[in-house]
Parts: structure tokens; sequence; C-alpha cells
């Protein structure tokens, strides 16, 4: 179980990190405190991980249709989801959000590439694996 526990603790501050840069970068977002922040990351983290598959799924002809540029608004609107949910995170429109969540999405996977280096043991198993069978 603990195993698990890392690699989402650091997905969890690479996320944090990330917007807290994206904050200082982007004059549209503002965090009231820490723990706003905070928040927003574990937030942000489960709406990416629960309702944006559903999004994707609901709108795949139009993101066929624009060649995946689609994605990139889906990606604004879980930015601006968790600002609604989350006191003390405001973003200002729609178009910071989608550049903001542009730059959190490149900052985090080059964080995430770096720190985790894409090692096996910060991997996230998603299925039993070769020969083996979940019960």
């Amino acid at each position: 179980m603990l195993t698990n526990l890392t690699p989402f603790l650091l997905h969890w501050a690479i996320t944090a990190l990330s917007l807290w840069v994206a904050s200082h970068l982007f004059k549209g977002i503002r965090f009231g405190s820490t723990s706003a922040l905070v928040v927003s990351a574990l937030l942000l983290g489960l709406a990416n991980a629960i309702v944006r598959p559903l999004l994707v799924l609901l709108t795949l002809p139009l993101t066929l249709l624009t060649f995946g540029l689609f994605l990139l608004v889906i990606n604004a609107l879980m930015l601006l989801l968790v600002a609604k949910i989350v006191d003390g995170f405001k973003v200002d429109g729609f178009w910071t959000a989608f550049w903001a969540s542009l730059f959190i999405a490149v900052l985090s996977f080059v964080l995430g590439a770096f720190v985790l280096g894409g090692s096996p043991e910060f991997t996230i198993d998603t299925g039993p694996g070769d020969g083996r069978v979940w019960l």
C-alpha cells in the first residue's frame, strides 16, 4: 500500500507546484491561502482522474473533428470546475484557464519526468501485468 503512496504524493506536490507557478505567471489566477492551493491540487488531480475521462468520452466526436484540440478546452474546464468548488481559488475567465491549464500540463509533465525519472518504481499499476489475473 505504501508503494503507491509515494508516487501519489509526488504527483500531488508536482501539481501543487505547477499551480503555484501558474498563479505567479497569470494575473487571473489567485490563491487565498496555502490550504486553498493544496486542496486545489488534490481536487484537480481527482477531477482529471474521474470527471475528465467522462467528458472526453461524451465529447469524442467533437474531439475527433478538431483533431484532439478540444482536449485543451476540457483541461480548461477542469481548472474552472476546481476554481468553482474551492474557496480561495479564483480564475478570472475561460481564456485564463485555457492558457494556464496548458502551462500547468506542460510544467507538470516536465517536472514529473525530472522528479520521477520515468523509472518503474514510480509507476502506478493499471493492469494485472503479463500472465497475471486480478481477482
